[in-house]
């Protein structure tokens, strides 16, 4: 089985959202030169990228079918195969998760959030029942949940993943800010916020520092 590098696993919703926007506007062939030059990549990365996850060659002059690498992408990236996940932590992050309506489109299907706030246990939100952290045990096997979305303070990060675990998820997506560890089998996602926002920040400040130069 081919390794796929981080960057380049990045790269394939990109590409997604791009095919489906040619979709919908009637194209039903797009070459490698012309996405590299719409998505800012080499020719040869795009090249590399979709050969690795195509079932089918590129035709001379013409490309690939948008179709065929819709479907491509949606199969290699599991979007056709349904995960349930649910959210512990419903505040203004986990809130915002529940009731992001494009997870579905990825396949992701989340049935229900979980919080320590008497006040949204037994509530709605977003269409989804919040239940007390204190059924995550009873209730995530009965869900049958294979993903826990952590967003709850940093503190409390690590106990949440070890009883998500613990209790049944194959999949910890970590939003919390902290480093948080899950034993062998489980796969961890972390998403640091703080780390994209260091790397866009120092970005933003090398191209400004520039623009001065040249003025």
């Amino acid at each position: 089985m081919e390794n796929f590098s981080k960057n380049q696993l990045e790269r394939y919703p990109i590409y997604l959202k791009y095919f489906k926007e040619l979709e919908k506007n009637g194209i039903q062939e797009i070459s490698s030169p012309k996405i590299a030059d719409k998505l800012g990549y080499s020719q040869e990365q795009v090249r590399k990228d979709l050969q690795a996850i195509s079932g089918e060659p590129g035709k001379p002059k013409r490309g690939r079918s948008v179709e065929q690498l819709i479907s491509d992408i949606e199969t290699f990236l599991g979007y056709r195969d349904a995960t349930t996940a649910v959210v512990i932590g419903t505040g203004h992050l986990g809130g915002a998760l529940l009731n992001y309506p494009a997870f579905q489109g990825m396949g992701l299907e989340i049935v229900a959030g979980f919080d320590n706030d008497p006040e949204k246990v037994g509530t709605l939100m977003s269409g989804k029942m919040i239940f007390s952290s204190a059924r995550l045990g009873d209730l995530l096997p009965r869900l049958n949940a294979h993903i826990a979305i952590i967003c709850v303070p940093a503190h409390a990060a690590q106990g949440v993943v070890d009883e998500a675990v613990k209790f049944g998820a194959k999949g910890i997506w970590n939003f919390a800010p902290t480093h948080v560890t899950v034993p062998d089998g489980v796969v961890l996602e972390n998403v640091n916020l703080a780390s994209s926002l260091a790397v866009l920040s120092h970005h933003l400040s090398v191209e400004l520092s520039r623009k001065k130069k040249q003025k």
